[in-house]
């Protein structure tokens, strides 16, 4: 009968024992961060020309002007002429988020249209809700 009683705390034991148990030593991770690529040349050479990371220099384009479009035609506008950075805001200054871009008529552009900008340069759309 003792057995019996014995079984059960003996497996559990070994179980633990093969699991490591408690107290076990937990081997250390290892973690090891990249280091940044060597600086090559002049590091302060600021406004020396296009960047040497293999990368084309952004073009220089009009902005054109999408004042008194719905918002979703004038995203279409800009990403026509080549301006991809987008950004819309509520021109009232509630914050509002435009979910339906078509409700939407752009009050306002940052840069101005006209403007000989490079194409990376990101533009804001200010709009607001029609009838408001």
């Amino acid at each position: 009968m003792q057995f019996s009683r014995l079984l059960p705390a003996a497996i559990l034991g070994a179980v633990l024992t093969g699991c490591g148990g408690a107290g076990a030593a937990v081997p250390a991770a290892t973690v090891t961060t990249p280091r940044p690529a060597p600086l090559t040349g002049d590091a302060g050479g600021a406004g020396d020309g296009p960047a040497k990371s293999g990368e084309p220099a952004a073009e220089r384009k009009t902005l054109p002007d999408v004042v008194g479009m719905n918002l979703q035609q004038g995203q279409d506008t800009m990403q026509a002429a080549g301006f991809y950075i987008l950004d819309d805001q509520d021109s009232t200054g509630q914050g509002r988020l435009q979910i339906f871009d078509r409700n939407w008529v752009i009050t306002e552009q940052d840069p101005a249209a006209g403007r000989k900008v490079e194409t990376d340069t990101p533009v804001t759309l200010y709009a607001k809700k029609y009838g408001e």
